[in-house]
């Protein structure tokens, strides 16, 4: 099984995840745009790419939730990534 996204050539070791954060909304819900140092640290993102650890419950291409504080900040290519320990991840979001 590939648990690699082929678009990123970053692999974690052991049970690490990288995650490719999704940013929050710039705009509120009455219309007010938020400036850029106003937004919040992002605690939602996509799986990029796991670890070879069998203990990791996360698959590539999942949505996750994890703490706004976590993980270490990568930036590869041009694209900005977390890696982190997979415990730290929350939640999987489904549907």
């Amino acid at each position: 099984m590939d648990k690699v996204n082929g678009s990123v050539n970053l692999q974690p070791l052991g049970a690490r995840v990288l995650i490719r954060p999704l940013e929050a909304e710039a705009q509120t819900a009455s219309g007010i745009i938020l400036p850029e140092t106003s937004k919040e640290k992002p605690q939602s993102g996509l799986v990029v790419a796991i670890g070879d650890d069998e203990d990791i419950k996360v698959e590539v291409d999942d949505r996750v939730l994890f703490p706004k504080y976590t993980g270490t900040e990568v930036r590869h290519e041009g694209t900005d990534y977390l890696l982190m320990d997979s415990v730290d991840v929350l939640a999987r979001v489904t549907g």
